[in-house]
């Protein structure tokens, strides 16, 4: 039983790319649907599927990596907000990743979405992650 599903998200995707996969394949849910559409979004990943079968569903995702060098897409995935210890902000406490470089996935009460629009939106939430 996995008590952090984001986390698990977040590691299977980091260990794909480590191992140099192409496909990685991940239980789905709502949050982690959206999630994956805003990283195809903002260019991290290359394309994603999603598939039902008889329980929960499947998210396949493409890894992107660089033609040349073979370096993955994505440098860093942290997880911020945990169970255990969970991270809210408001629209303006809301902190850039790397400069601006990055993307905070943030769940505010208008969805999952980018702390850019979160910032322009106005609202706040759960700092969920960090990437870049």
């Amino acid at each position: 039983m996995v008590t952090d599903p984001i986390a698990d998200f977040l590691t299977r995707i980091r260990n794909a790319q480590m191992a140099r996969h192409r496909i990685v394949e991940i239980p789905a849910s709502n949050v982690k649907k959206r999630m994956t559409e805003i990283l195809y979004e903002k260019g991290y990943i290359l394309k994603y599927k999603f598939e039902d079968d008889s329980k929960q569903g499947l998210i396949k995702i493409a890894l992107k990596y660089d033609p040349q060098t073979k370096e993955p897409a994505i440098r860093s995935m942290e997880r911020v907000s945990r169970p255990g210890l969970r991270q809210y902000a408001k629209p303006a406490e809301i902190r850039r990743v790397q400069n601006g470089l990055g993307i905070a996935i943030v769940s505010t009460s208008k969805g999952v979405m980018t702390d850019k629009e979160a910032r322009t939106q106005n609202v706040g939430g759960e700092v969920m992650c960090n990437i870049w």
